[in-house]
């Protein structure tokens, strides 16, 4: 049994409009509900005259006209994109057409880590924007500046490669993309997301001091570290009970998959099973799990 996670899915919110969340800090979410992205991307505006914006969501021109109608008169100054997933990034050509602000993120979609099977990925998630190139490159530790704000650049890959979280440093806010969510764990859907990478991502959140989260889907978290520490908890669960599972004998992820998620939508099977894989990636790292022919995802899997 995974530990148990403390979720947050009370969200007040109307479609289409530009709200204030926060002091200095409005949020308005595109309509494009799923499984995977809750009730719909978040857009975050931070400041007041020349903005940043965050994750300027789908390519929904709906969503954009909203966004900018809230704004008025308003400018923005810099579009920050936390990753390429296409609830996320490719609105940022659109807002650019309309205002010709420039956009920061720590690359491109990434290809992700060689020999992983990522046959059928997008099927799971939201899909790789392939086409996002942004005009400014950031790593870890980078420092945006605008008018009234600082905002630094956290680079949390596992969800995907490119991973950035942004922590706005006068009000100790972390904008946490996907990377940590309120309503739900993450997918990390080899071949570009790694498990590795995401639970030392997750491990290197414990060492900042922010005092809130504002995730890309789902309400604020207002106590990151204990919420992090369950996250961390929570893989190491899922690998217990993956190794658990291998002990009785050697098995596919398709027949592990629903025992470890027992009172899961059927419909989900698919991004768990991916989750699945992430994780035996991980122990086949380590020395703990083998897999046998075939592509990892449909292979025989036992323990080492």
């Amino acid at each position: 049994m995974s530990s148990p996670i403390s979720y947050r899915r009370e969200m007040p919110f109307d479609y289409g409009r530009l709200e204030t969340v926060a002091p200095g800090l409005r949020r308005i979410v595109a309509r494009n509900p799923s499984a995977f992205t809750f009730h719909g991307t978040g857009t975050y505006v931070v400041g007041e005259g020349r903005v940043a914006v965050i994750d300027p969501g789908p390519y929904l021109p709906e969503h954009v006209a909203a966004l900018l109608a809230g704004l008025g008169n308003e400018q923005v100054s810099h579009i920050l994109v936390t990753h390429t997933h296409n609830d996320h990034s490719p609105a940022a050509a659109l807002l650019k057409q309309a205002t010709g602000a420039e956009s920061w993120a720590f690359g491109p979609h990434g290809a992700g880590r060689a020999g992983a099977d990522g046959a059928g990925a997008a099927a799971v998630e939201e899909g790789g924007d392939r086409d996002f190139q942004p005009d400014h490159l950031l790593a870890d530790g980078d420092v945006i500046r605008g008018q009234g704000w600082t905002i630094e650049a956290v680079h949390t890959p596992g969800h995907t490669s490119n991973h950035l979280c942004f922590g706005w440093r006068e009000t100790r806010t972390l904008f946490s993309g996907d990377h940590v969510m309120g309503w739900s764990t993450s997918v990390i859907a080899p071949p570009d997301g790694e498990m590795a990478a995401y639970l030392a991502s997750l491990h290197k959140l414990l060492d900042r001091d922010d005092a809130v989260y504002w995730p890309t889907h789902g309400p604020a978290i207002t106590d990151p570290h204990p919420h992090v520490r369950a996250f961390i908890a929570h893989r190491q669960a899922r690998e217990d009970q993956i190794l658990t599972a291998l002990a009785a004998g050697p098995a596919r992820i398709v027949e592990m998959v629903p025992a470890m998620y027992q009172g899961t939508d059927p419909r989900l099977f698919p991004a768990a099973a991916r989750s699945v894989l992430a994780h035996l990636l991980h122990l086949e790292t380590r020395g703990l799990v083998t897999a046998g022919d075939g592509a990892p995802l449909d292979a025989v899997w036992q323990r080492g």
